[in-house]
């Protein structure tokens, strides 16, 4: 056990778990969901709360159980600064909601945003996309019209109907299209589609197949008009080398690579391999998409739209600007017990 120091409290622990109902039901290639299940991590040290979440994946097998389960075995000490040994042996989930509540406190115990501890300018933060889930052909389109004139929209994709889904949703948007299949295809699926695609003007397409063949995934590059980035295929830094030459971006998100630090690790490691760089997230509520956010202006990309999902937030934090990410300027991550966010 980390001894105490005299004089100095001991660092307290609470999890929350939390719910947070969606607007819709969000669909993917593998999934649906119409409440998302996330755990809020909350560190109280010397008069200071530091705020924290993960959002485990299942497809990983970790869960809002093994979260908490693994944090409450943690002896966290009286040093919040002492982050190696803290986070240290955590399964990913875990180590991300210990790694932003930190983080957090550190902002406030030295009253500095976390943009600025990292050394990084807010205003180079990217414009985000807004995701539109698997749905029926009109309900798609309606979600497209609640999306008004923000600027990008991510199409998830995967279960059929796609070419009929872009061609629809292109004839009412005239804004950026990214799509996501999310494993949903075959390598030889991915190069006809991907081919037909590029009538519809699409930036790029998101792990257009199962995780765990680079060489699949470099063999449809050579043959798509559209880049590819990977998501399940890129959790942490350690995955980035083997996807040199088959890919030409990352998704990067928190919960998948172990919070701030593991986010940049793998942002620095895309960056020496010479692959562009999105910062995702899973339908979560303001504190993680905060997290994610303070990092922004280092990537190509935003995917930071879990704020937009849900019907009911009980945290504020970044807002937006026409789709462009505005950073809080309050200590630490900035985030505070509050309501929901609008797109504009």
């Amino acid at each position: 056990m980390a001894a105490e120091r005299p004089g100095v409290t001991p660092i307290q622990l609470e999890l929350d778990p939390l719910e947070l109902p969606l607007k819709h039901t969000f669909t993917i290639a593998r999934s649906s969901e119409s409440v998302a299940h996330t755990v809020v991590v909350r560190l109280r040290w010397n008069g200071l709360e530091g705020l924290g979440e993960s959002a485990p994946i299942a497809r990983y097998d970790e869960s809002v159980d093994s979260v908490g389960a693994g944090l409450r075995a943690r002896d966290l000490g009286d040093d919040p600064y002492a982050l190696e040994r803290l986070l240290d042996g955590l399964a990913p989930a875990q180590k991300c909601g210990l790694d932003i509540a930190l983080h957090d406190l550190i902002g406030k115990d030295v009253a500095r945003p976390l943009w600025r501890l990292l050394g990084l300018d807010p205003a180079r933060t990217p414009h985000t996309s807004f995701t539109i889930g698997i749905a029926g052909i009109d309900e798609t389109l309606e979600k497209v019209r609640e999306v008004g004139t923000h600027p990008i929209i991510k199409v998830k994709l995967g279960k059929g109907a796609e070419l009929e889904t872009l061609e629809a949703i292109r004839s009412i948007y005239t804004g950026t299209i990214r799509v996501d299949a999310n494993e949903g295809w075959t390598a030889h699926q991915a190069v006809q589609l991907l081919g037909e695609m590029a009538r519809f003007e699409i930036e790029f397409c998101e792990q257009p197949i199962p995780a765990g063949a680079p060489e699949q995934l470099r063999w449809i590059r050579e043959r798509s008009p559209i880049p590819l980035v990977t998501d399940e295929d890129s959790k942490d830094a350690s995955d980035l080398p083997a996807l040199r030459g088959c890919v030409d971006g990352i998704n990067v998100k928190l919960v998948k690579c172990g919070g701030i630090r593991g986010a940049l690790e793998m942002i620095h490691t895309a960056r020496a391999l010479g692959l562009r760089i999105m910062l995702g997230c899973m339908v979560e509520s303001q504190i993680l998409t905060t997290a994610a956010a303070h990092l922004s202006p280092l990537v190509d990309w935003a995917d930071l739209d879990g704020p937009f999902l849900t019907a009911r937030d009980p945290f504020a934090g970044i807002t937006y600007d026409r789709g462009k990410i505005v950073l809080p300027d309050g200590s630490g991550l900035g985030v505070r017990e509050a309501g929901a966010v609008s797109l504009s």
